[in-house]
Order: C-alpha cells, then structure tokens, then sequence
C-alpha cells in the first residue's frame, strides 16, 4: 500500500479555552488553495455539547482502523488530520478511516453558525490530544466560541510554524474521489425518528462482518439475512456503531442505498440540531473505496479533461453546484458536466452531499496531480493502446496483455472481458484495464 508524505504546518496548535465566558474552541489550519493558513471562520456555534461530540466522533473515525487483513498486524499510525471546506454558510468536516472503509462528514448547517464566513475554502485542521481531551469536557445547550484559523495580521504575540508529517496511504485519498462517485448514485431508502434511530444503532453488533440488510419493521429496523424490498445493505454493522454517542442529540436518521441487489455501499445520516452527521460503509469490510473504480471512465473520457478545466474555472464554493446553471455557463451539455465532476472529483476537487442531492465544491489540500496519477488501471489501458494491443472487430474485441489474449464482449447489457480481474469482480468495481483500453481505442 503506497504512502505519499502529507506535511502539516500549523501556526500553533488547536485548543480550547475560555473567552467571555463560553468555551473557545480555535482550530488551527494548514494547507489552503489560496493560503498556507487560511482563516474561515469566527465566531458563536450552537449546541457547544453536541458539535464537541461531533468532531470528536469526526477525528476518531480517522484513528480507527475497522478492518485488519490477514497476517498483518494491526498498525500504529499518526491519525491524517481531519478536512474542513467552508461553503460560505456552512462548514464540513470530514475524515477517512485508516482501513478506508468508513468516511464521515459533519456537516455544520447555517443555523449553528453565529455569523457569515470569513473565506471560502478547504483546509486541514489540528485536532490533537489536549484538544481531544478538551473537547471531552464541554457541556451543556449553550454556543462555544469558534475559529476555524485565524487572523494572523492581528495577532501580536510571537510564533514560529508546528511542523508534522504523515504517511497518508495512497488508498486513503483515492477514497475521498470514490466515496463522492457512490453517493451521486444512491437515493433514500429508510428514514425513522430519534427514538428509532436509538434502538436500531443500539442493537447493532459489536463485531463481525457478514453483509446483512436493514429492513423496515413496524416497529423500527431490523437486520435480516436476505435483501427485501426497500432494504439496505449493512456490510459490518458494528461499523456504525460510531453514530453512537451522538445519539442522545438526534432528531432522525435517513438511510441511502443505490437500486442494486447485493454487496453495496450504503450512507447512514443523522440529523441533529443544525447539524447533520453523515457515516458512509464500504460494500464489504474487508473492501475500502480505493479500489472502486468508480471514476475511471470519467478520467478516460477525452473530452472531461478540458471540460474539468473550464468547469472548475466557474466553481465558486458552492453548497450546493447547480449542473444545469453550471452547463449552461459552460456552454456544455448537462452530462458532460457530470462527468467532468467526476473527473474533478478524482483530484477531491468536489464532493457530493446525499441529503442535497448534489455536488457541493471543495479542494482538498493535497497535490491534485498525485490524486490523478493513482490510477493504474488507467495507466495500464493507456499502456495497451500505445502498443497496439487492441483489435476490434464490431461489438468484439481481443486485447493481448503479456503472452494472453483476453476477449472484450460489448452487448446491450454492458461490457464483458474473459479476464479473471472482470471474472472475480463483474460490474461492480469499475472497468477492467482491457475493457477500459478497448474503449480509449474507439474514441481514437
């Protein structure tokens, strides 16, 4: 599993301490489009108890490896820092497991937030120990003092850069690309109030990871072993189990699955007071979302390249993207669009919000060239054009890879390869290398 070194510069480290009487809680921020320490925000949050929860469950998930293969022991990593992207009237923070099966976000919603943003923006922020430890002993309805950065033309007392550095695996920021291309495809499927909400997540087991299926009873939820009607996936139930200590603030949950029968992955959301928590499960334990494939066709598409350019020239921080506003400023039809999110996507350039059924922008603050370039699937199908391994013959191609020939099958139901990569996985984690090189041949 390839690490790429991801170096934190803080001015200072995140605390919390005591301003005019409330809990001030100053997060500091590194890596930023424009600026190396941005400031977002600053000023009251509400419901100081349950945000404090919130971030923390947000800063844990990025601490917990849920999945541990085979022969290797559990490893002891430096935590990637969670990200925050401001949207102008809202602030999401989110995180990626260390086994990259289980992504969360925070959504802060307008309500909460005591007054506009300063900036727009995607950073990281600090969240170390002391700050954990801190963040553990606020309580209470009333609102805590925020910043998210901070000013630092006005600020008087000296200070010198906190320098870390972290291996972030390469399938940890793959993830943040496929994680979005999931939720474009799912739709609600279950919504309950808080009190079913309690005793669903409750009842959920502590270990294990057999795929099973939450299904509407009426009283509540149940797991059963079989797929139903209007059921969804819950690959390692006691994944979910992090929504736990946010429960006693929930005011409902919503479930989203996409319309397919079998291993898939699912967002579970809970509602809070201003606030949303949204926990996203891989279709398997053992499966993270670097290896979905889901965004290839999209960076093979000859024309999303350009399109990604120009699109990305009008993205303004949105909440919410409007793709029919956004073609027509670009000039593009509505599903060239589309894909050319998918391939800004690809670079963590957007993300996708389940409950606004739509895109929402944001940069993540690492080098978008190396998100681009782990692909290699990609770069293998390129390989295999280059060298003329292609030959198509109508709806039938036969892709020479090494000393064998694999046969690509286009039929109305999709595409088919002989190869045993397509073989173990079928449809469901994106194009095959040949499949993908019989496709970048026909385009020329």
């Amino acid at each position: 599993m390839a690490a790429v070194e991801q170096v934190y510069r803080y001015v200072r480290p995140s605390s919390v301490g005591v301003l005019d009487g409330l809990p001030d809680l100053r997060l500091a921020t590194s890596g930023g489009e424009l600026d190396p320490n941005p400031h977002f925000f600053e000023g009251t949050l509400g419901h100081a108890e349950q945000m404090a929860v919130a971030l923390l469950m947000v800063a844990r998930v990025a601490r917990t490896r849920f999945y541990v293969p085979p022969g290797m022991l559990a490893a002891v990593l430096r935590a990637a820092d969670p990200v925050v992207t401001s949207n102008g009237d809202r602030l999401r923070f989110e995180s990626f497991s260390a086994c990259c099966g289980v992504h969360v976000r925070l959504d802060v919603l307008p309500g909460a937030l005591g007054g506009p943003a300063l900036a727009t923006g995607t950073t990281n922020v600090d969240v170390n120990p002391p700050m954990r430890q801190a963040l553990a002993g606020i309580g209470g309805d009333d609102a805590l003092h925020l910043s998210v950065g901070e000013d630092l033309t006005v600020t008087t007392a000296a200070f010198s850069v906190t320098e870390e550095k972290v291996p972030l695996p390469e399938r940890w920021l793959k993830g943040f690309a496929e994680v979005q291309v999931a939720g474009s495809t799912m739709v609600p499927v279950l919504e309950m109030g808080a009190v079913e909400a309690r005793r669903f997540v409750q009842s959920l087991p502590r270990t294990g990871s057999a795929l099973l299926w939450a299904t509407s009873t009426g009283g509540g939820l149940r797991l059963a072993g079989r797929a139903s009607p209007s059921s969804v996936p819950v690959a390692g139930a006691h994944r979910l189990r992090v929504l736990e200590p946010l429960l006693r603030f929930a005011t409902g949950l919503r479930a989203y699955a996409p319309a397919v029968v079998g291993a898939a992955p699912a967002i579970w959301e809970l509602s809070l007071q201003d606030a949303r928590v949204s926990v996203t499960l891989s279709p398997e334990v053992g499966r993270g979302f670097s290896g979905e494939g889901g965004v290839l066709r999209d960076l093979a598409d000859a024309h999303s390249a350009a399109d990604a350019d120009l699109v990305s020239a009008l993205l303004a921080f949105e909440p919410r993207i409007d793709v029919l506003a956004l073609a027509s400023d670009a000039g593009l039809p509505a599903e060239r669009v589309l894909r050319a999110l998918g391939r800004l996507g690809a670079a963590g350039r957007v993300g996708y919000d389940a409950h606004d059924a739509g895109y929402f922008h944001r940069e993540l603050p690492y080098d978008p060239a190396v998100l681009l370039g782990m692909h290699p699937r990609l770069a293998d199908a390129r390989a295999l054009v280059e060298a003329g391994a292609v030959q198509a013959d109508g709806d039938v191609a036969r892709v020479r890879s090494g000393d064998i020939e694999y046969v690509v099958r286009t039929t109305a139901t999709g595409t088919r390869c002989t190869c045993p990569w397509y073989g173990r996985h079928q449809d469901t984690r994106g194009p095959c290398k040949h499949v993908l090189a019989v496709e970048l041949a026909a385009r020329g």
